[in-house]
């Protein structure tokens, strides 16, 4: 070969090599490959992650984004009380000074002591998407279980064990497997994980494998002891795909979902649909007590609550828990689009609840964004409360806001607002979440964060009387004091 042709090859070879490296920076950082590093050591404070999705090139900058330590709302629960040792046991994403990295910390709240432990650091999840943010359950022996989620199919996920009933000091890794065509495979792979102890049975567990159009298909599993797994059941999919939000009540667990329309691309979610089951999965039915022939495909179906295609609406979904009577409770928020900013007005937060075989809805208040997330409270059979970033916040049209408590006595028929929780903040609030059997001191938790570039991002947790709680961002305390917030 002669010198320029070889110097012409070299330099073809060096070009492929600079697209290659350009191609490989292109990538998107949610959709980056990276294995996890266990880490099992004090935090030394409360640091919440910071996280954007997709630039949206305008005045709000992203589509949403800012404090994300207990997102999405699609993952459940953060965080459960336990009667026989009287703590609240939390996870949340948590990262270092930089926000270079998504941290999966674990502590835990004393109702005696009215002290929170300083957190452990499980796993260090090696990306920075907070679709990765970890869950939390405690088994029938008190061990505390880590559920550490994935963001579609680029990353692996995790299960970890306490290795001592109501303890955080230390973990060991759970390698579980599913049976997939038959045959018994790892399972290390789920995303917005939903996850229940059912009481002398074993976990069921709700969450989303993507097909191989990235389509979210929502569905659920069983196991007897974490470990073993049986096969995944496939409980919608409709065109595109799904979200879904769940909760459960002395064994009976209920699933409320939207779809995503043909042709629309992912931002779009509408309609609302309702399953429920009472024998950990074998049958579904609706709220009238139809057995649902699963998977549901048609649009049309014995799920629908409500149909807000016909509105050209995008159903968000907040949160849903069970009344007095088990009967299912709704939280969403729905919109003209998935747009940041005022052309997609009102936002209106509704309420859906199954009486005398029918869904009565409400509208509680509305807000700024789709992304203003909240939860929902049932104190009796008149008296409801939802506790939410409804009030416009600093970076106003971005994620969150000021936190404001709202009231119903009389079975939601009408709503107050009963108080403002935060106000004068410098960050919006964003993402309150109501931990699994919520007790009147450690009633919900959230973080904060800038809606419109990266910033430190603090957690948060509020009492019932709405007396709001900062946890440090640095402590070397084993047990830390939070500091009431004026």
């Amino acid at each position: 070969m002669s010198l320029n042709l070889r110097i012409s090859a070299l330099l073809f070879l060096l070009a492929c090599g600079n697209v290659a490296d350009a191609q490989q920076k292109q990538v998107d950082p949610d959709a980056r490959y990276a294995e996890a590093e266990i880490v099992q050591q004090k935090a030394n404070g409360f640091k919440g992650i910071w996280y954007m999705n997709q630039p949206s090139n305008d005045e709000y900058v992203y589509k949403y984004s800012g404090g994300l330590a207990v997102y999405p709302a699609n993952h459940r629960p953060f965080a459960v009380y336990s009667k026989e040792v009287d703590k609240t046991f939390f996870c949340f994403g948590g990262t270092d000074d930089a926000n270079s990295t998504l941290l999966h910390n674990v502590s835990y709240f004393d109702h005696k002591t009215k002290k929170v432990a300083n957190p452990v650091i499980l796993l260090d999840k090696k990306t920075t998407d907070a679709h990765d943010n970890p869950v939390i359950s405690i088994d029938d022996k008190g061990h505390i279980w880590i559920f550490s989620t994935s963001h579609g199919i680029q990353r692996p996920s995790y299960i970890h064990k306490s290795k001592k009933p109501y303890d955080i000091s230390a973990f060991d890794t759970v390698n579980a497997t599913e049976i997939v065509d038959g045959k018994e495979q790892p399972f290390n792979n789920f995303s917005y994980f939903q996850i229940y102890p059912i009481k002398g049975k074993g976990f069921l567990a709700l969450f989303t494998k993507y097909n191989k159009a990235a389509q979210r298909v929502i569905g659920y599993n069983t196991s007897p002891d974490g470990v073993r797994w049986g096969e995944w059941k496939v409980l919608a999919h409709i065109q595109t795909g799904h979200y879904q939000v769940s909760a459960e009540a002395d064994g009976k667990v209920g699933v409320a979902f939207d779809y995503h329309p043909d042709g629309k691309g992912l931002n779009y979610r509408t309609n609302l649909h309702y399953l429920e089951t009472s024998d950990f999965g074998k049958t579904w039915q609706n709220a009238e007590g139809i057995q649902a022939q699963l998977p549901i495909t048609s649009t049309q179906n014995i799920a629908l609550v409500k149909d807000y295609a016909s509105e050209k609406l995008n159903c968000y979904l907040l949160d849903i828990t069970f009344d007095k009577k088990k009967k299912p409770v709704i939280l969403v928020i729905s919109s003209k689009g998935f747009e940041a900013g005022p052309g997609n007005n009102p936002r209106e937060w509704t309420l859906f609840q199954r009486k005398k075989k029918t869904w009565n809805k409400s509208v509680v208040t509305t807000s700024d964004s789709n992304y203003d997330m909240g939860s929902v409270y049932v104190e009796s059979r008149k008296v409801m409360k939802v506790v939410g970033p409804t009030v416009d916040g600093p970076q106003a049209y971005n994620p969150g806001g000021e936190v404001a408590m709202w009231l119903t006595e009389n079975g939601g028929r009408t709503w107050k607002k009963e108080k403002q929780l935060t106000q004068n903040s410098e960050m919006n609030h964003s993402y309150v979440r109501r931990p699994s059997h919520e007790q009147p001191d450690f009633y919900g938790i959230w973080a904060d964060g800038n809606g419109r570039k990266p910033s430190e991002s603090n957690l948060y947790f509020t009492n019932r009387n709405g007396d709001v709680y900062r946890l440090p961002r640095s402590s070397s305390e084993d047990m830390i004091t939070p500091e009431l917030v004026k």
